[in-house]
């Protein structure tokens, strides 16, 4: 029998992959391509969803081509995207109704701020996990319906469908036919509640949205539906979906209680496993569902850090302080320390556990001795500081010291920021074989809905780690920097 394959869909911010795995969960085929991003005014940020959707067939169809398979040989398909971001559509037409609202766009944070005077916010997270902030989809969705015309007229008819970017992929490889999303993704839209699992109808009430934009919500690793012939040229099952990070944990096998990995991407994401319950944060924390298998719910505490690998983006695109992202670790390690620089990279304000939407970002220390090599070396810096704060948080919340950080993602990469962030949070860093977890996790818990692994245990010993960081820098050097940024941080707002 010809052997059988996954094909991992990784829709993610700045870029669409689609990745081919084996048994072995090796990596046989890759394929990525870069989308525009879209900046209307300040503080907005927006995607064509037309051009996510293009995207990713069109490396889905590449990295088919690269393995020279035929669409037949893919045994089912594994979905993870970015979470929260927001797309609104004509449910007859399929045609969106307006630019997929990105989660990091700020627009509807004067609106959480009356959400949160008006005392909402416990009501909220008791039910969703989740703080009150412009990152969620929700205020997002009543964005669009309040403002494009005649948009709310149609939800309320029932004539627009709402769903986060596996929602839309869902819908456009089915050829309009199945409206599905899954528990983790669902648990980031501040509709759903993650007590019972379901869509919430006091929180539907709340932000005026009708329950008839809603798509079926079905567990993380599960048969969703099949793609339509039109699509891949073969009907092709999709048994697993998660959002980003979800995925990545999986894909980190973080199974066990107080397991944390971090992913170093467009922002950081921490999270740690925290078992069978949710565990209500007392730190800004969000509580969130890691995912559901079986019958299964395992949830997670988070921390969500904006800004990370954009920062580097931003010192080569907006600064030109470099003409490639890579060369960022070479320009911060010709330097010994930061020269007293600290950056705050608060662009679209600040993430957990601040939930600050006002601050701006900051440079701070700057002297004339300062040069592009310290504010490199001060970015790289800022990201593992926003990392350790998360940490502390999570620590407090659950009573578990983390022993390691499992680190992947597309600036794990960089050995100088994997060493730094060892150093400043004290703790040890492996980071994963397969920086593309993401993609990793999808496959396996697509996999395992098909039984192509047995069980969970069979697929732990694949993926492994290429390199730990220990850390070396004297506690009291930590001290002084950590007191550094964290002065920073308060100036930002």
């Amino acid at each position: 029998m010809a052997e059988k394959y996954i094909l991992s869909l990784d829709q993610g911010t700045t870029s669409s992959r689609a990745v081919i795995y084996d048994h072995g969960g090796n990596i046989c085929s890759v394929a990525q391509k870069e989308f525009k991003q879209l900046f209307p005014k300040p503080g907005w940020v927006e995607h064509d969803p037309v051009e996510i959707w293009s995207s990713q067939m069109a490396v889905a169809s590449e990295a088919i081509a690269k393995m020279g398979i035929i669409p037949k040989s893919l045994l089912t398909i594994g979905i993870s995207n970015q979470r929260e971001t927001t797309i609104v559509w004509d449910k007859s037409t399929g045609q969106p109704v307006y630019n997929a609202i990105v989660w990091q766009d700020r627009r509807t944070a004067g609106y959480c701020d009356k959400l949160i005077k008006s005392g909402k916010t416990e009501f909220i997270k008791q039910k969703t996990g989740l703080e009150v902030d412009a990152y969620f989809s929700a205020t997002k969705i009543k964005w669009i319906l309040d403002n494009v015309p005649d948009a709310r007229r149609k939800a309320n008819n029932g004539k627009l469908a709402f769903g986060t970017v596996d929602s839309w992929l869902i819908w456009n490889l089915t050829h309009g036919n199945s409206h599905l999303t899954d528990v983790t993704n669902a648990s980031r839209t501040l509709l759903f509640n993650i007590n019972d699992l379901q869509w919430d109808d006091e929180l539907l009430k709340l932000f005026d949205i009708p329950f008839e934009m809603l798509p079926e919500v079905k567990p993380s690793s599960a048969f969703f539906t099949e793609t339509s012939g039109r699509i891949l040229q073969a009907k092709i099952p999709i048994t697993g979906v998660a959002g980003d990070q979800q995925a990545a944990m999986f894909g980190q096998m973080c199974l066990n209680e107080g397991m944390v990995k971090n992913t170093y991407g467009t922002g950081c994401f921490l999270m740690m496993n925290t078992g069978n319950k949710p565990v209500f944060s007392k730190h800004r924390l969000i509580t969130t569902v890691a995912w559901q298998i079986n019958g299964e719910v395992v949830y997670a505490l988070e921390g969500s850090v904006f800004t990370a690998g954009a920062l580097v983006h931003w010192l080569r695109d907006g600064l030109r302080m470099i003409k490639k992202t890579v060369e960022i670790e070479t320009l911060a390690a010709s330097v010994n320390d930061n020269g007293g620089v600290i950056v705050v990279p608060a662009f679209t304000g600040l993430g957990a556990p601040y939930w600050k939407p006002e601050a701006t970002g900051t440079i701070t220390g700057l002297t004339r001795g300062s040069t592009t090599a310290h504010i490199a070396r001060a970015a790289l810096e800022s990201i593992a500081f926003q990392s350790c704060d998360v940490i502390r948080a999570m620590e407090k919340d659950t009573g578990l010291s983390v022993n390691v950080i499992k680190a992947d993602g597309g600036a794990a990469v960089n050995n100088l920021l994997m060493q730094i962030q060892a150093d400043y949070s004290g703790i040890i860093v492996e980071r994963s074989a397969n920086i593309e977890t993401t993609s990793l996790g999808a496959s396996y818990l697509a996999g395992l809905a098909v039984g192509y692994w047995k069980d969970r245990e069979e697929i732990k010993g694949y993926g492994g780690i290429d390199r730990k960081f220990k850390p070396v820098m004297e506690k009291e050097k930590v001290e002084r920097q950590i007191k550094l940024w964290h002065r920073a941080v308060e100036k930002s707002y």
